[in-house]
């Protein structure tokens, strides 16, 4: 699929807002602020959670979940840990609801949490175990004061359809526990269970928006709307109110789980989508967010703008925002220095790294010192720093410095997916053949484990400087010695291998291979193993992430 090359301009949004791995966002407007928060999976710190002032341009705000009192995720299965969260604000602080997802199937352990905070940058409460059942939860705070819990209900029972509706239960905000009883409240439409459910009160009538049709090309998002909560509900004749499933060539695709937001006179919906490289192909990008105008109808029913069900690649602007500029480009130079913490940008796997445990600023002024711990498919503790892939076509750089002992030693530059999921360019050490440090990319497609390349031998000590270039489906990885040339001149990179196939690091071809659904993003990053004795480290000079537009 050709995408169009809409550019960014005044008046304008070029969709998605978030792009790359910002899945199933939970959006809220605090007095002039608007907030997302997305889904981060088995990524730390947990739950991103971006601002706005305009709807234009989004700026990276808090990750809540970033200490282990608050969540454990280490252990816990690929596309597992964090689904779904959902912000909201009442009694004056935030309230973020997420749940960690501990098994899969037949049984599903989602174990959900209610956490809050006077600030979106904190502090953090500890977090309050509201109920194991179902996931994507929410909480609604009515105006009269009481809160209230939604969820789906997940029926294990073999001789069941497995969903089992949305339920609603009253939540005691004070005493942070439920309390009466929990009841079904609606069932969903045609489409499927009703995912993610969000309330919204205006006019007298509580109007809930659905995502159904699971996440993949048949996904949607559905309107009801009551006098109450007990009901009864009724389904909008705008049915649905988003989707792309009948349409493969929309560039929008996977178009759902979206979420009201009103500014000035005007109201959005933020949504779910993902761009594939071809007709329903991969997405490498994964699930992003995109914003799209909605409008009211005479009878009060929310419809696309737009008048179709389909949302669009480019929208207008809210009227308030109409002079300003959406930046499109991510790019992002990162020095280490020991006065500097690392970005935001860059997340680790299950679990923080400790300062000069893990890796050090200082040990080295200039470098970030990665000492090798475990392998890349261990659902543990990685010593592992990657950042999401942003855009279709990007260049990754970094130089290290590293002197293996033995086989077991790695460090390098990664594309990654998950711990089935990566392609490697590793420096190593051949302790046979060549007894030298060599450098060659290693992949791992769905647990089948190849080489992409021939070894490259490498002198006894020189920095190497290590490239990828990533342009669709295809990435090509380079390397040169460090050579003490400035950073305005271009090094004598050498191909390391051939073509590697960028598009297996997407849900889509993964789901292929493994048969279910995933979930997560593509990732680059720098990392470090040692299979023996843990005592190894790999230093890195800077890591530096230019989208190419």
């Amino acid at each position: 699929m050709n995408m169009p090359a809409a550019a960014g301009a005044p008046g304008t949004i070029v969709n998605p807002i978030l792009p790359g791995f910002h899945p199933d966002a939970s959006a809220l407007k605090v007095g002039d602020d608007y907030y997302i928060a997305t889904s981060t999976f088995e990524w730390w710190p947990g739950v991103d959670i971006y601002h706005s002032k305009d709807l234009v341009n989004w700026e990276w705000a808090a990750a809540p979940l970033n200490r282990a009192s608050i969540v454990n995720l280490r252990g816990n299965f690929d596309s597992g840990s964090i689904w779904a969260p959902h912000l909201s604000y009442a009694k004056g602080k935030f309230w973020l609801v997420f749940t960690d997802v501990k098994s899969w199937a037949p049984f599903k352990d989602t174990l959900n949490y209610v956490i809050t905070a006077p600030s979106i940058t904190g502090p953090w409460s500890e977090p309050t175990f509201v109920t194991a059942s179902g996931f994507d939860p929410a909480l609604y705070h009515d105006d009269d004061g009481r809160s209230y819990f939604l969820s789906m209900l997940f029926d294990w029972r073999y001789d069941r359809p497995g969903f089992a509706g949305t339920v609603i239960q009253e939540f005691d905000a004070d005493a942070m526990r439920l309390v009466g009883k929990r009841r079904h409240f609606y069932k969903g439409t045609s489409l499927g269970v009703c995912e993610g459910p969000q309330i919204l009160k205006k006019d007298g009538y509580y109007y809930l928006l659905c995502a159904a049709g699971g996440t993949g090309w048949m996904h949607a998002a559905t309107v009801a709307r009551a006098r109450s909560l007990d009901g009864p509900w009724e389904d909008s004749p705008y049915f649905p109110l988003m989707t792309t499933r009948d349409n493969p060539t929309a560039p929008l695709q996977k178009s759902g789980h979206c979420c009201f937001l009103e500014i000035g006179d005007e109201w959005y919906v933020t949504q779910i989508c993902a761009r594939p490289l071809t007709e329903r192909g991969n997405c490498t990008l994964g699930r992003e967010t995109a914003i799209q105008p909605i409008e009211w109808t005479e009878d009060g029913w929310p419809r696309l703008r737009n008048h179709t069900i389909m949302p669009d690649l480019v929208v207008p602007a809210p009227k308030v925002s109409r002079d300003v500029v959406q930046c499109r480009d991510r790019s992002e130079r990162i020095d280490f220095a020991p006065d500097r913490p690392l970005p935001p940008s860059l997340k680790t796997l299950r679990c923080g790294l400790d300062a000069e445990e893990d890796y050090s600023l200082t040990a080295r002024p200039g470098w970030l010192r990665l000492y090798g711990r475990q392998t890349l498919t261990s659902l543990d503790k990685q010593t592992l720093f990657a950042r999401r892939w942003e855009h279709f076509d990007f260049d990754a750089e970094t130089t290290i410095d590293f002197t293996p002992e033995n086989f077991q030693q790695d460090a390098g530059l990664i594309l990654f997916y998950d711990t089935a999921n990566w392609i490697y360019a590793m420096m190593t050490f051949d302790d046979e053949a060549l007894d030298r440090r060599i450098l060659r990319i290693v992949t791992l497609d769905e647990h089948d484990g190849s080489y992409g390349s021939d070894p490259v031998t490498l002198d006894a000590s020189t920095p190497v400087r290590l490239k990828v270039e990533v342009r669709g489906a295809v990435a090509r990885f380079f390397w040169a010695y460090d050579d003490g040339k400035s950073d305005g001149e271009a090094p004598d990179w050498q191909p390391l291998g051939g073509d590697q196939p960028a598009d297996h690091i997407s849900d889509d071809y993964i789901e292929s291979r493994r048969g279910y659904c995933v979930f997560t993003g593509a990732m680059v990053g720098i990392c470090a193993q040692d299979m023996d004795a843990h005592r190894s480290h790999a230093d890195f000079r800077g890591f530096d992430y230019r989208e190419i537009h």
